[in-house]
């Protein structure tokens, strides 16, 4: 047998042995006694490690023996949900600060443009602040490896930055064509999850809810009071494209929106209980006017604050069908350093309903769920949109939702397809926006001095003409073609994206946030229907 065929036919044999090996143990008497099985069972390999060890030591040749075991992992999760996923060792750390909402490193923002690191913001009273670096710098060298010029890739440059607290790294900038050295006493990041929070009207509060981690609630609590200080009395939480997190974080900010101890969701599995999470405690934010922003990214924990908005008939669902992911996982640390993120139970909301949509079809078709969504017209026809579960369920006012696909927004906004055109779409993909952005922000510093915050620069700042003939021409020179040819439509989207990246140069997603939401057909509905209430 070639290497080529046994390097396919190994992981499902191993797949069969785990599995094989599990049923048995399963069936054997006493297999389920707990710890007293073990005075009476003889010590021994599972199968799966026996094979493991005579392909270490007998095949002829040399096997990439942790990959091959990967792969066996990956086929036996392949026959369940699509959610029940293997986290290898070399992924876990970075899966886990994300949930956990911060890591050790050196506190600054970068983009790699022309094989070069350029520093685009660095984090306020962070480790790189402290030690003097500035945006607009670019990265030379990490300690004593050369960086630019040497293919260097965003996974590599962050390997290098990263490291235990209050470890040090050596850092040589180029600012102003001269090179400046740096050392840097590394520390604890925060990785924010609520991106902006700022009044977009009179009286109307907004936030940004980016995913739901371990400092999410307490960030939430923050700009409440802020938001509240500043007069707020209705409020739009924007859920778009979050696609979830802790199932705690989301449960405890429904409980500030909710009164008495009303039901938030439950969760319940095989050999998972159920378990009831209810309001309690009195909230922050129990009767002001309120809209929630979803759209097809919006998942799980998402859709669990989302829904039980919906359930209680606390607020109005403005935008797009979410997601549909209605599944619980439980992580389990594995002796190799992995980890198994599985599904234990499912959450249903208060009426009963679940939106896990369906993965009977298996993982690819799963996937191409969002796909299919947009060729069928879902993204800008509400008429589109078809319920998986023909099942009604009742808020509590009697009005009537389904289940099995999703949470169906009450107030429907299209996706604006012409966003996309072929010219603007090749601006995207080639970061020609971002690009630009940065390089214009670090020439024309001078210009924005005048602006004293994000708010002031939405109001005032407008893309002049000579800025965007400017872009137009960086644009031709980063082979985007068609750009002598732009029509009116695709004119105003660069010049919004132009303001929006401008304003993250100095305020980072706060600032894009509060300017690109200025033209956000989403928002301005979300605001006018508060306005009206």
């Amino acid at each position: 047998m070639s290497n080529r065929k046994l390097n396919v036919f190994l992981p499902l044999l191993f797949a069969i042995v785990l599995a094989l090996g599990m049923y048995l143990g399963h069936k054997m008497p006493g297999a389920n006694t707990g710890a007293q099985t073990l005075l009476f069972s003889r010590a021994g390999r599972a199968p799966l490690q026996e094979v493991m060890d005579l392909l270490k030591i007998k095949y002829v040749d040399t096997l990439q023996v942790a990959d091959l075991q990967q792969e066996a992992i990956e086929g036996l999760l392949s026959h369940l949900d699509p959610h029940s996923i293997y986290i290898p060792p070399s992924n876990l750390q970075t899966v886990n600060e994300d949930l956990e909402g911060h890591f050790s490193g050196i506190g600054v923002e970068f983009n790699i443009i022309a094989d070069t690191v350029n520093i685009v913001s660095v984090v306020p009273g962070g480790p790189s602040e402290t030690a003097g670096v500035q945006s607009g710098d670019k990265i030379i060298k990490v300690n004593d490896s050369l960086v630019a010029g040497n293919n260097i890739s965003g996974d590599k440059i962050r390997k290098m930055l990263r490291g235990p607290k209050d470890s040090k790294v050596a850092v040589t900038m180029l600012r102003q064509q001269k090179l400046v050295p740096v050392q840097i006493i590394r520390g604890d990041i925060p990785l924010y999850s609520i991106d902006a929070s700022y009044m977009t009207a009179p009286g109307i509060g907004y936030i940004k809810i980016s995913k739901f981690s371990g400092t999410t609630y307490q960030e939430f609590m923050d700009a409440m009071r802020k938001l509240t200080q500043a007069g707020m009395t209705k409020l739009v939480i924007d859920l778009r494209q979050n696609p979830g997190g802790y199932l705690d974080a989301a449960t405890r900010i429904a409980d500030e929106l909710l009164d008495d101890n009303k039901l938030i969701v439950y969760t319940k599995g095989k050999s998972y209980p159920r378990s009831d999470y209810r309001c309690e405690k009195p909230g922050i934010f129990e009767k002001g006017e309120l809209a929630i922003l979803t759209d097809e990214g919006s998942a799980s924990a998402s859709e669990i604050l989302a829904g039980a908005v919906q359930e209680w008939d606390r607020g109005t669902i403005i935008g797009r069908r979410t997601f549909g992911k209605g599944l619980v996982q439980e992580q389990f640390d594995l002796s190799n350093g992995g980890a198994l993120r599985l599904t234990v139970a499912r959450y249903y909301l208060n009426s009963g309903r679940s939106i896990q949509k369906s993965y009977a079809n298996g993982r690819e078709a799963y996937d191409e769920d969002i796909l299919n969504r947009f060729n069928h017209g879902e993204f800008v026809n509400r008429d589109s949109i078809h319920p998986l579960d023909t099942v009604q369920f009742k808020t509590a006012s009697g009005r009537i939702v389904y289940g099995g696909g999703g949470i169906t927004p009450d107030v429907f906004i299209p996706f604006d397809t012409s966003r996309f055109s072929n010219v603007l779409t090749s601006m995207y993909s080639r970061s020609t926006f971002s690009n630009f952005a940065y390089q214009y922000y670090n020439s024309h510093r001078d210009e924005f001095k005048q602006y004293k915050d994000a708010t002031q620069f939405s109001n005032q700042y407008q893309v002049s003409n000579e800025l965007y003939s400017a872009y137009k021409s960086f644009a031709a020179k980063d082979s985007v073609r068609g750009v002598e040819s732009i029509n009116a439509h695709d004119e105003v989207e660069i010049k919004t994206r132009l303001k929006a990246l401008l304003a993250r140069q100095m305020w980072s997603y706060a600032g894009f946030y509060e300017s690109l939401n200025k033209e956000d057909d989403m928002m301005k509905k979300a605001v006018e229907m508060l306005k009206k209430k």
